[in-house]
């Protein structure tokens, strides 16, 4: 038995990271942040960190990792993934009075289908105005090449 627990521990000094750490969906928490929401699909916290702090958190933690997209925007930071892992976007607010707010959403279904259909509606609208344009030039040179066979002619 104290072989075990002597081992256990070893393993507890070895992988502290292990121990320590908390993850949501399989992204880092800020560490010492208190939760203010929490679901299966999202995560809200709370943080004394300033912006900065979280954003090269986060930074750090998603270095190498493909497909990640980082928008500023005014009021926060919006960190995407446009792969295939489980959680869809972390949003670092940057309203620093009583510290820092970041929500982590997972991806949903309803999100995927609406940005399809948000596309395909588009890709139709794109093609409805290129046909209506194309109709209109085609009857205003009909017109314009029947007008010079009508003088050549006479």
């Amino acid at each position: 038995m104290k072989k075990y627990l002597l081992l256990l521990w070893a393993l507890f000094l070895v992988f502290p990271a292990y121990t320590g750490a908390e993850d949501f969906l399989g992204i880092p928490v800020v560490p010492g942040g208190t939760v203010h929401g929490k679901t299966d699909a999202r995560l809200q916290i709370k943080t004394d960190m300033t912006h900065n702090e979280v954003f090269s958190f986060y930074k750090k933690a998603l270095k190498g990792v493909p497909d990640i997209k980082i928008r500023e925007w005014k009021n926060a930071t919006y960190i995407e993934d446009d792969g295939r892992l489980p959680w869809h976007s972390i949003t670092i607010s940057k309203d620093g009075r009583e510290g820092t707010t970041v929500v982590i959403k997972k991806d949903t279904w309803s999100w995927i289908m609406g940005t399809l259909i948000l596309r395909f509606i588009g890709v139709f609208v794109v093609l409805s105005i290129l046909l209506v344009c194309m109709s209109i030039s085609g009857a205003i040179i009909s017109r314009s090449v029947e007008r010079t066979d009508i003088k050549g002619t006479g």
